[in-house]
């Protein structure tokens, strides 16, 4: 694979069940739509309110075709919707990363 979207989210730690959902809800979406989930990963031990998804790509012109697809996605609309209405994500940062060889 040619990158991989890091995707760090801060969350409101009195949602953390909410948020866990979230992520079990793109397991099928993600794959759909284009990219290969790595995993959510969600907090566990010392800081209670960061969580990670890793999902990587083989360009970012696939990144960009895997997007346009997410929003013609039903299920990921309601995802996302359902995450705009329960409040649980405070901030969502994405960095890409090329994989060293």
């Amino acid at each position: 694979m040619g990158i991989a979207c890091f995707i760090r989210y801060q969350i409101d730690p009195c949602q953390r069940a909410a948020f866990q959902q979230y992520a079990v809800n793109w397991g099928p979406i993600i794959p759909r739509c284009g990219g290969q989930l790595i995993g959510y990963f969600f907090p566990h031990e010392g800081t209670n309110d960061i969580a990670w998804g890793i999902i990587q790509f083989n360009s970012l012109a696939d990144y960009e075709s895997y997007r346009a697809r997410l929003l013609r996605d039903e299920e990921a609309q309601r995802n996302f919707e359902w995450a705009h209405q329960q409040r649980f994500i405070l901030r969502e940062e994405r960095t890409f990363l090329k994989v060293v060889n």
